[in-house]
């Protein structure tokens, strides 16, 4: 009898005509393209574990994955025979073999997350599945300068939807950048770890400030209050791409 192995495999993905990484009945979602592809080649049935459960609309970069199987075929080959049985919206960048104690989720050490948002007037057919089109000038400088009360280690439960399963709710955000390129604002945010739809209520909240609702300083008594009703809207899923997790 062959030996189970785990395997890995780095995923991108276009999440706009998905609803979300976690399989759900009658919906299409990462997850079940995996499954279905995994099984295809491998020949039994798979149970595919990421990193992150993105949301509706939310793209990847650098999702991570795991299942375990017990059959023989080279790692070096994997990437390719499950990229090539993808659609065109999920590929495969890189496979290979990891401890089966690893957890692709609880050994995560940090995600990195970046949220495009599109600031102008006029929209656009190439980029309104990747990013939240927002018409309202947005200060840019202002955005950056609330930032900084959300940085270390913080209770998030004024930007924690309800509808988690999570009971602690500190997490460290250790990078939070906003940064403008032409028509383009995007937001990286870097944590241990996020609470469900954490980034979109942070960027949302900021988005006001940008908006000039609010001063940069609101961020941190938004911060303070643990009151989900006193932060902003919940952004958009599309504008959302798990970028990068790093593990030891």
């Amino acid at each position: 009898m062959l030996a189970m192995r785990k395997l890995m495999l780095t995923v991108q993905y276009d999440g706009a005509d998905y609803a979300g990484f976690q399989i759900q009945p009658n919906a299409k979602t990462i997850q079940g393209e995996l499954q279905q592809a995994l099984a295809a080649i491998l020949g039994h049935p798979v149970k595919v574990h990421g990193a992150s459960r993105t949301d509706a609309a939310v793209h990847a970069l650098g999702q991570i994955v795991t299942f375990e199987s017990s059959s023989p075929i080279p790692v070096s080959n994997l990437a390719r025979a499950v990229d090539e049985r993808l659609p065109m919206a999920v590929g495969v960048v890189e496979a290979r073999e990891v401890g089966l104690e690893f957890d692709a989720r609880h050994d995560a050490r940090r995600k990195l997350y970046c949220y495009q948002i599109f600031n102008r007037l006029a929209s656009s057919p190439f980029i309104g599945r990747y990013a939240w089109h927002i018409t309202d000038p947005l200060d840019v400088q202002a955005m950056g300068q609330a930032a900084q009360a959300l940085l270390g280690r913080h209770d998030f439960s004024a930007f924690c939807a309800s509808g988690g399963s999570a009971t602690d709710m500190v997490r460290i955000i250790d990078r939070l950048e906003v940064c403008r390129d032409g028509d383009i604002v995007r937001m990286y945010v870097q944590g241990d770890g996020f609470l469900y739809k954490m980034v979109r209520i942070i960027v949302g909240t900021l988005v006001e400030v940008g908006r000039g609702r609010w001063e940069p300083p609101a961020v941190a008594e938004i911060l303070a209050s643990q009151d989900r009703g006193q932060a902003g809207p919940t952004a958009p899923g599309c504008g959302l791409w798990l970028v990068r997790v790093t593990y030891e």
